[in-house]
C-alpha cells in the first residue's frame, strides 16, 4: 500500500524578517522555486497570509512593497503540488481575516450550509409544535395517509434517542425525512412507520432497506448510516 503524500513538508515558523534581510542566500537554498502558504506577523499577531508558487520572489517582494513596514516576523509552509493550494489560503483567510488582506478567502465548489440548515430546523420546529400541542400543522397529513404496517409500532418508537432527521442520497437527488418522538417518520408529505418503507417510497419499490439507504447526524457533519442506530 502506497503511502499517503503529507500536504505539507517542510517548515519555517515564526522567525524574524532579519533572517531573510541579512540572510537572503540561505533562505533561497530553501524556498527558491518552491510552493508554498507564508504568514507575515506583527508584533506577535497575524497580518497577512499569502500562497506563491515562487516563495523566494514573494518573500522578497513583501520586503519592499506596500507591506514592507508592517511586519517583523514570518512563517512559511512548503507543499508538495499546488494543486490545493487556492482553496487552503481561502481557508485560512476565512479563519483568521488577517487585517493585510483586502480580499475574502473563496471556495470555488463549497456548499454554504446556512440555507439547508435553516430549513431543517424549520422543519423540526413544526414537528415540535405538533408534538407540544397535539394536533396536525399544515405540514401534516389527514389521519388516513398515515402508511400502517400490519399494525405495529413505529420502528423506531423503542429506540431512546431518535435522530430528528434523516438523509439519503439516490440517482443524483437528496432525500430529507424527519422523525416525530413517536418514532413515525414523515417523508413525501406522508407519515411511515419503518425506515425501510419511507425508503421503499422514495426510489419507487414496494420496499428497500432504509436501515441502509438513510443516515442520521450522529454528530456535527458526521452523517452514519441509520443501521449505526441498531449497533
Amino acid at each position: 500500500m502506497s503511502k499517503r503524500k503529507p500536504l505539507v513538508c517542510q517548515h519555517l515558523e515564526n522567525v524574524s524578517r532579519d533572517v531573510l534581510e541579512q540572510h537572503q542566500e540561505i533562505v533561497r537554498h530553501y524556498v527558491r522555486h518552491r510552493q508554498g502558504v507564508y504568514a507575515l506577523y506583527r508584533r506577535g499577531k497575524i497580518y497577512y497570509v499569502g500562497l506563491a508558487s515562487n516563495l523566494r520572489s514573494r518573500l522578497a517582494h513583501h520586503l519592499k512593497d506596500r507591506h514592507h513596514d508592517s511586519w517583523d516576523r514570518f512563517s512559511f509552509y512548503l507543499t508538495i503540488g499546488d494543486s490545493h493550494l487556492r482553496e487552503l489560503e481561502s481557508l485560512i483567510l476565512r479563519i483568521v481575516k488577517p487585517p493585510g488582506n483586502k480580499q475574502k478567502g473563496k471556495f470555488a465548489k463549497s456548499e454554504d450550509l446556512r440555507r439547508r440548515i435553516k430549513r431543517d430546523w424549520d422543519a423540526e420546529m413544526r414537528l415540535k409544535r405538533g408534538d407540544l400541542f397535539g394536533k396536525q400543522l399544515s405540514l401534516a397529513p389527514h389521519k388516513q395517509e398515515i402508511v400502517k404496517m400490519d399494525g405495529r409500532n413505529p420502528v423506531l418508537s423503542k429506540y431512546a434517542n431518535v435522530p430528528r432527521t434523516l438523509r439519503a442520497h439516490y440517482k443524483g437527488k437528496t432525500y430529507r425525512a424527519f422523525v416525530r418522538k413517536t418514532g413515525l417518520i414523515w417523508f413525501a408529505g406522508k407519515h411511515f412507520t419503518s425506515p425501510s418503507l419511507a425508503a421503499g417510497h422514495a426510489v419507487k419499490r414496494p420496499t428497500c432497506n432504509g436501515w441502509t439507504f438513510w443516515q442520521y447526524q450522529r454528530a456535527p457533519g458526521d452523517w452514519v448510516p441509520l443501521e449505526s442506530l441498531r449497533k
